[in-house]
């Protein structure tokens, strides 16, 4: 209880602060917070994970509190949205690609996403984007936006080519929200209300994948296989959720790729817009293999249909079911 409203609390902070010593806080404690959630399976993956979790994030909380001790030292100003020195602007840019996990700073997200387990893993790829987010979408004026077209062409690139050798369902996940961030960051400065849109969606599919995979209980393409003979309707749910996120229409994950590629031709970047548009073809072969393991694949043994038919339905369902509807129907 304690470490969930402390993480509560932590990106609360974020949220509601407008002076960078109170909003730096509040991304400390939150990555505070989430390290004994991460190590309590007592795993050596576990313990690894946090380790680079650890490292990582102190990284870029030390690089965030460096850019806004020299902006305060050069303007004399330490509110949030009066971010006047390039260098500071430049600076915290870089600090909030390595705390969320944007390419070429995305090395630790994959390795660290794979240590954990389900649940962990989930406030990970959702909870823990917002706090940074909440800053990013403060402070997207004063931002460099060649800086943000660059790491964001350069995550959906890395999210599209990196999942498609992957057989771990975490890491693929890992990547696929590298190429979500991508696609968030690249629209930020010219229409910051996609960010949040794009941002919303993805939380929610998100949210329902791992809730679907932990209800599979899978962690494995090859595990996944047999959640159709468990439970068609949920598998049913699992390939419109997948495809979703890969961004076909009618399906939610469709909208805010359409609107920020609709976006980005206005703005006359027809080479970033058709260079995502082709990564998204990348991530969504990935999903496709996901879809076909989910439900076109028969489970090989099928003396397993006797003991357990039906999963049992368990606390998720009501989540489940809103989230889903969600990320299929919107």
């Amino acid at each position: 209880t304690i470490l969930i409203s402390s993480l509560g609390l932590g990106t609360t902070l974020t949220f509601i602060g407008s002076h960078w010593l109170l909003v730096w806080m509040g991304l400390e404690i939150n990555t505070l917070a989430i390290i004994p959630l991460m190590i309590s399976q007592n795993h050596p993956r576990a313990v690894e994970a946090t380790t680079k979790y650890f490292i990582t994030q102190a990284t870029a909380s030390t690089l965030l509190l460096f850019a806004s001790v020299t902006n305060a030292w050069t303007s004399g100003e330490w509110s949030l949205i009066e971010m006047l020195n390039p260098a500071s602007a430049t600076l915290a840019t870089v600090a909030l690609a390595l705390k969320i996990g944007l390419a070429p700073l995305h090395f630790w997200l994959p390795e660290v996403l794979q240590g954990l387990d389900l649940t962990t893993g989930l406030i990970l790829s959702t909870w823990q984007k917002l706090a940074p987010f909440a800053i990013l979408l403060q402070l997207y004026p004063l931002l460099n936006p060649n800086l943000l077209l660059f790491l964001g062409i350069l995550s959906t690139i890395i999210g599209g080519w990196g999942g498609l050798n992957q057989t771990q369902l975490r890491k693929i996940l890992a990547y696929s929200s590298i190429a979500n961030l991508g696609w968030m960051i690249t629209i930020l400065h010219y229409a910051p209300n996609l960010t949040l849109l794009n941002l919303i969606l993805y939380i929610t599919m998100t949210l329902t994948t791992f809730l679907l995979f932990k209800i599979f209980n899978s962690t494995k393409i090859n595990s996944i296989a047999s959640s159709s003979t468990k439970s068609p309707l949920l598998s049913i749910i699992a390939l419109l959720t997948l495809l979703s996120l890969g961004g076909l229409p009618p399906l939610s994950g469709f909208m805010p790729k359409w609107l920020i590629l609709q976006e980005l031709t206005k703005q006359s970047l027809f080479i970033p817009a058709t260079i995502m548009a082709l990564m998204a073809l990348l991530s969504l072969f990935f999903y496709l293999r996901l879809c076909y393991a989910t439900t076109l694949t028969m489970n090989p043994n099928p003396t397993n249909m006797l003991s357990s038919w039906r999963t049992k339905p368990n606390h998720f369902t009501l989540i489940l079911l809103t989230s889903a509807t969600l990320s299929i129907l919107l």
